[in-house]
C-alpha cells in the first residue's frame, strides 16, 4: 500500500518512518515524491487539525494520506500549550523560546504533570478515514537535558523513567512515544 505522510516536518517524517518500518507492506511517500500544498493547522483540537490535513492532502493528491497533530498538555496550565505547542512562544515556532516560556510559567509550581498527545488520521481518496490517538504521560523537568529529539523532548520525563526523552534517545522514544501509540491504534 502506498501511503503519503502528510507533513513537511522532516523530524516527524523520520520518526514516523522509523515506527512504520515494522509494516513492510507500506510504501511510504513524502512531499518530495508526492508534492502537496501546505495545510493550515487552525483547528481547536489535535483531531481537527489531523483530519483537515489528511482530507485536504488526500483530495489534492488522490493518494492515501497519514496526517497527525500532536503536542504537549500540562496539567498546571489547564492543558496548555496543547494545539498551540509549536507556537507557544509565538508564530516563529522557536523550540527554545517555547521551552523557556513553559519553564517560566512553571516556576515554583510543584504539580509538573504533563502528557504528550497525538492524533493520527488515515484518509483514503474514497473518503474512508481511520483515527488513532496516543498519549504519553510524564512530567516537566526543572531544566532542559539531552540533545536527541525535538520540541519539548528536553524537558519531558516519561513515567517510568528518570531521564528526559532527549536523553533517552530515538530508539526508546520511538518505542514508547505518543506518536507510536497513535500509529499502533490506527493500524
Amino acid at each position: 500500500m502506498r501511503l503519503l505522510l502528510g507533513t513537511k516536518n522532516w523530524r516527524k517524517i523520520t520518526e514516523i518512518k522509523a515506527i512504520l518500518t515494522e509494516f513492510s507492506d507500506l510504501e511510504l511517500l513524502t512531499f518530495r515524491e508526492q508534492p502537496f500544498t501546505e495545510v493550515s493547522e487552525d483547528g481547536a483540537t489535535f483531531e481537527e487539525n489531523a483530519r483537515k490535513k489528511a482530507r485536504a492532502i488526500s483530495q489534492e493528491t488522490r493518494v492515501a494520506v497519514l496526517a497527525e497533530d500532536s503536542g504537549l498538555e500540562v496539567a498546571a496550565l489547564g492543558g496548555a500549550p496543547g494545539v498551540r505547542s509549536a507556537r507557544f512562544a509565538g508564530e516563529a515556532k522557536d523550540e527554545r523560546a517555547n521551552i523557556a516560556k513553559l519553564l517560566e510559567l512553571l516556576t515554583g509550581v510543584t504539580n509538573r504533570r504533563a502528557r504528550f498527545r497525538c492524533v493520527a488520521v488515515l484518509c483514503f481518496p474514497d473518503g474512508r478515514e481511520s483515527v488513532g490517538e496516543g498519549i504519553l504521560e510524564g512530567q516537566i523537568a526543572l531544566e532542559p537535558k539531552g540533545s536527541a529529539g525535538f520540541g519539548y523532548d528536553p524537558v519531558f520525563i516519561p513515567d517510568g523513567y528518570d531521564q528526559t526523552l532527549a536523553e533517552l534517545g530515538a530508539a526508546i522514544k520511538n518505542r514508547i512515544s505518543h506518536r507510536r501509540r497513535a500509529l499502533e491504534e490506527l493500524i
